[in-house]
């Protein structure tokens, strides 16, 4: 083993695995580990740091030829980043943590301000008014989830704050069959389902009430699933 890492570098996000009672560790960029797995970067490469497999990256305890050879069956480092990354877990430090945390909640925040109004006057409510009501009402974020599936949760936490409601348009949706089954988790992450049947020919067919915001995700997730076979109807306020 050999020190390849300054031992002053303690914060480092990293992504580890333990294989034959050992653990083995790779130093990654957080932000271009997301976009791997999300499917938006292919190239593992850019995911890492060092190329470089450690038994205690903090420390800079680099895992032998060797000894991967023996645990792995092979010596290619990226190869054996892609294994770490598929079945291992991913530890991210604090500060990265926190980052995107604050990141995730300016989202929500900017999205309620350019899509909330207080009905009895019919205008938006300044940031600085929602951020406060979100900490009185001591709102806290589900970092694993996207920013669409909390809205909802996020206003009905305001809702004995502040008068407020999200501006909202309905779509009459219809989806062939073959893809119905899909259909409900992805339509109710983005907003209420309020009528549904099934069609004749097998297809589904709902009324659904999607914050006006969220219209073009909304769009994009539909057609992405389906291939663009569904059709989407933007109906009348009820």
């Amino acid at each position: 083993m050999k020190g390849a890492v300054s031992k002053e570098r303690l914060s480092l996000n990293l992504a580890k695995i333990k294989k034959g009672g050992e653990n083995f560790e790779i130093i990654v960029n957080p932000d271009m580990l997301s976009s791997y797995l999300s499917g938006e970067e292919n190239d593992v490469k850019e995911v890492l740091q060092y190329e470089k497999i450690f038994f205690d990256a903090k420390k800079g305890y680099e895992a032998s030829t060797e000894h991967i050879q023996s645990i792995f069956g092979e010596t290619d480092v990226l190869e054996i980043a892609k294994i770490i990354l598929r079945e291992g877990e991913v530890q991210y430090t604090k500060e990265y943590r926190d980052k995107k945390r604050e990141e995730k909640r300016n989202r929500l925040v900017d999205f309620i301000v350019r899509n909330a109004v207080d009905p009895k006057t019919g205008l938006p409510h300044p940031k600085v008014r929602i951020e406060s009501a979100l900490e009185e009402a001591k709102y806290r974020l589900d970092e694993k989830k996207d920013i669409e599936e909390q809205i909802k949760e996020a206003i009905r936490s305001l809702q004995p704050i502040l008068p407020i409601k999200i501006e909202t348009k309905y779509f009459d949706v219809v989806i062939p069959a073959s893809y119905a089954g899909k259909a409900y988790s992805v339509l109710n992450k983005h907003g209420k389902i309020i009528e549904e049947k099934w069609l004749e020919n097998g297809d589904w067919k709902c009324l659904t009430e999607i914050p006006a915001g969220l219209q073009n995700i909304f769009f994009d997730d539909i057609n992405s699933f389906t291939h663009g076979e569904a059709n989407i109807v933007l109906k009348d306020k009820r």
